[in-house]
């Protein structure tokens, strides 16, 4: 049994609950396919077992809580716990994209790693506590971020019910589609933005 299949039997034996658990430790950073769960969820809000208004809520809580876990550990935990959490979430490398996306976008950094860049989330919440990141701050763009992240994918599974299993089956497609035209839009900007910089007057001293 893979651990998708896995989970969704846990999700249809336990409920809600399990999937608040699963939510949280994706969160921190464990590999756990929630994405896929939370359209199984919107098929299930579509067919009346289960209330929207109750699930967007609950699941974004965990996942928000999860985050503040990942951030607790950086600001207020030692070296050594950081730095084997580190190697749990992909390494310095990992922690360096992290580190250059805080400080590149700032808040709207925690924002999208909710939602679009997920696989560096946990990684920027830990950063987000080592660098000592506005907790409020971080807090905000947390709550934002996880809500609409849960929102969209029941969402998704809900207006697509029928069509669930194919959604499911090509999941991973979509988010890496989505992450690559976001990457090509971003270093499309970003050579546009170098190619109209002014060029800087030279201060080199002439000669003779």
């Amino acid at each position: 049994m893979s651990l998708s299949e896995t989970l969704l039997l846990a999700f249809s034996t336990y409920g809600l609950p399990a999937l608040f658990i699963f939510a949280a430790l994706a969160a921190v950073g464990l590999p756990l396919p929630v994405t896929l769960l939370l359209i199984v969820v919107g098929s299930f809000v579509d067919q009346g077992d289960l209330d929207l208004l109750t699930v967007v809520p609950v699941i974004s809580l965990a996942a928000v809580l999860g985050d503040q876990l990942g951030y607790a550990i950086g600001r207020w935990s030692g070296p050594r716990v950081v730095a084997l959490v580190t190697n749990r979430l992909g390494g310095d490398k990992r922690m360096a994209q992290a580190a250059a996306t805080v400080a590149r976008w700032g808040g709207l950094s925690v924002f999208l790693t909710r939602w679009l860049l997920t696989p560096l989330g946990p990684a920027l919440n830990l950063t987000c506590g080592v660098t000592r990141f506005s907790y409020l701050t971080f807090l905000a763009w947390d709550i934002a971020g996880e809500t609409l992240w849960v929102t969209l994918y029941i969402m998704l599974g809900k207006f697509f019910s029928d069509r669930v299993e194919a959604i499911s089956a090509t999941m991973g497609d979509i988010t890496w589609v989505v992450i690559g035209v976001a990457g090509a839009i971003f270093f499309g900007w970003r050579l546009w933005q170098s190619a109209h910089q002014p060029a800087v007057p030279s201060t080199t001293t002439p000669t003779g």
